[in-house]
């Protein structure tokens, strides 16, 4: 029997990264989600010693849409999750998968030598762990 090839999260990650900065408005970074078609932005760090942050649909669903507050006057820093949960680059896809699942995301930063490389989902996991 032939042993099994790992996939690795840097074969199945989308590099383009999607920043945005805490100040940002919430109506901006809605406005920035829509022209890409992606579902989260990594906030991007405000110093060298700073961590990355996330912001989510889902964060503003819950703080902003279901408080009735303006989108024009709530900024990203306010609703974002810091520090984001990242994966390693040369993670193996199945182990990837297991930990977003136990802590209930479905994409994370991928880090490679603390350097931000790209984003990884449970789609691109499944879609491409499935057909190997």
């Amino acid at each position: 029997m032939k042993p099994r090839e790992i996939v690795r999260v840097r074969d199945v990650m989308r590099p383009e990264i999607d920043i945005v900065d805490g100040m940002t408005t919430i109506s901006d970074a809605l406005t920035q989600m829509q022209s890409i078609k992606n579902k989260m932005l990594i906030v991007d760090k405000r110093h060298e010693d700073d961590e990355y942050g996330v912001v989510r649909m889902a964060d503003i669903a819950h703080h902003v849409l279901a408080r009735d507050k303006s989108p024009d006057r709530v900024n990203v820093y306010e609703v974002m999750i810091k520090p984001a949960i990242t994966v390693d680059a040369s993670m193996d896809i199945r182990y990837c998968a297991r930990l977003l699942e136990r802590l209930k995301l479905s994409r994370a930063p991928v880090m490679d030598n603390g350097q931000l490389v790209g984003v990884i989902s449970l789609t691109r996991m499944v879609l491409h762990g499935i057909r190997k």
